[in-house]
């Protein structure tokens, strides 16, 4: 690289190039001097007009051989006025501990020069200049620069080389390396991604866990089941209370008068049976429960287990209370002697009929996907059939009224108390009503284990 060359003289008119030379009363510069530091003037030259022929000579000697790895100096170009010249380092845009270039600035003589960057030392004194020859500019790798030498004869015209000083032999400069990184903490090549948190396989007791935390965190069950057990109790009492004013009820058992309230209790829950599965899909929960769990028969079986064990638990206390209170009530008035098996069945076996019936809701709700069609295909499974019986009043449809009253569900309640309606002909007995329910809501639930797994939620 060729850097600004200094500002020579304009030839002499006898063609030979003059020196210039310093104005008077100014001492020469010796041969050997240092190069002056930045801070110091530059030297007034005088114009190239006033040099005298007779020291034009020493100029047109030959000077001495230039070496012979470096290039041949290119003639500078007359410079218009005098100057100083300034060598500056500038750091080159590379990594921290590499090498950096250096830049060679002119300045006119009334500028002051720039200091050099406080990051940076000084540079050492350069050596004496010997020849003349091209300016160049050679990296120096770390850790601290080498001074440069200038060769050439002081008061000769011509152009300054810069050239680094030898180093050590056989080590070409290297930027600095950065020491390799260790490898990260982790998996063997080839093991695959493991998360930093601790997993387990899940199960069925993970589910079961979640719908738990659902079903007990939210107002429709406490809603729902609340207003059960006060249908029960209080419709209970009430009768019990009514009836055992009359002096003798015959061969009724005292257990049946609690079937008024359990009637009632019905609605309330089959409307939670359908809101545990639908009121999913109206909120987009289900999305969420899927993703979490994208075994479909392992959340139906969560949902249908958490619901069943509430409510089979809540109805059991009701229905045992409400026993208790109408044997104390009405056990005198009655004839029939209430036994183990009538208490088993008027509260365990009630219990499960009421629980299965809301298997079979929620499992209505999940075909249906929707809060409010679901709870009316369910009132009208409980409350049709027996509406419509009570209309068929011809004896051509006797048959068909005798069938929709004993199958319908308050006909099987009543069976499950221990009783049943006494226009009713035919229907079933003892522990049937249980083993339909239960039939029909596995059907049910089946089908809507089938209908999940096609779609998408």
């Amino acid at each position: 690289m060729t850097s600004p060359q200094q500002p020579q003289p304009e030839p002499a008119a006898n063609g030979t190039e003059a020196q210039p030379q310093p104005a008077p009363g100014t001492p020469p510069q010796a041969p050997a001097a240092p190069p002056m530091p930045p801070a110091a003037p530059a030297v007034p030259q005088a114009p190239p007009a006033q040099a005298a022929p007779a020291q034009a000579a020493p100029a047109q000697a030959a000077p001495p051989a230039p070496p012979a790895q470096q290039p041949a100096p290119e003639q500078p170009a007359p410079a218009a006025e005098a100057g100083t010249m300034m060598l500056q380092a500038q750091q080159a845009p590379a990594p921290a501990g590499e090498a950096g270039t250096m830049m060679l600035q002119a300045q006119t003589p009334g500028q002051p020069p720039q200091p050099a960057p406080a990051d940076r030392p000084a540079p050492a004194p350069a050596a004496p200049p010997r020849e003349a020859g091209t300016m160049m500019l050679q990296a120096q790798p770390m850790p601290e620069p080498q001074p440069l030498a200038a060769h050439g004869p002081g008061k000769d015209a011509g152009t300054m080389m810069l050239q680094a000083q030898p180093q050590a032999p056989a080590q070409a400069p290297q930027p600095y390396a950065q020491a390799p990184a260790a490898p990260p903490a982790g998996p063997a090549p080839g093991a695959g991604y493991v998360s930093p948190i601790p997993a387990s396989p899940t199960h069925l007791g993970h589910a079961l866990a979640s719908e738990w935390t659902k079903i007990r965190s939210v107002r429709s069950t406490i809603w729902t089941l609340g207003v059960m057990a006060v249908l029960v109790l209080g419709i209970g009492a009430l009768v019990a209370t009514a009836v055992s004013t009359n002096e003798s009820i015959g061969a009724t058992p005292p257990l049946f008068f609690g079937f008024f309230g359990m009637l009632l209790g019905i609605l309330c829950v089959l409307p939670l049976g359908v809101l545990v599965v639908s009121s999913e899909y109206g909120t987009g929960m289900i999305r969420t429960t899927l993703t979490a769990c994208p075994a479909r028969g392992r959340v139906l079986a969560a949902k249908a287990l958490v619901f069943f064990g509430l409510t089979f638990v809540v109805t059991t206390v009701v229905t045992g209370l409400v026993a208790i209170m109408d044997n104390a009530l009405l056990g005198d008035l009655s004839r029939a002697e209430v036994t183990g098996a009538e208490w088993l069945k008027s509260t365990v076996g009630v219990s499960l009929y009421v629980s299965f019936l809301g298997l079979l809701a929620l499992a209505v709700g999940s075909l249906i996907r929707h809060s409010a069609g679901a709870i009316t295909i369910m009132i009208g499974v409980v409350l049709l059939p027996f509406v419509l019986s009570m209309f068929m009043l011809t004896d051509s449809l006797s048959d068909l009224r005798n069938f929709l009253l004993g199958y319908s569900i308050p006909n099987q309640i009543t069976v499950m108390y221990g009783s049943k309606f006494p226009f009713v002909d035919g229907g079933p007995a003892g522990w049937e009503p249980l083993w339909i329910v239960m039939g029909i809501a596995a059907l049910a639930l089946g089908g809507a284990y089938a209908v999940m797994r096609q779609r998408d939620v």
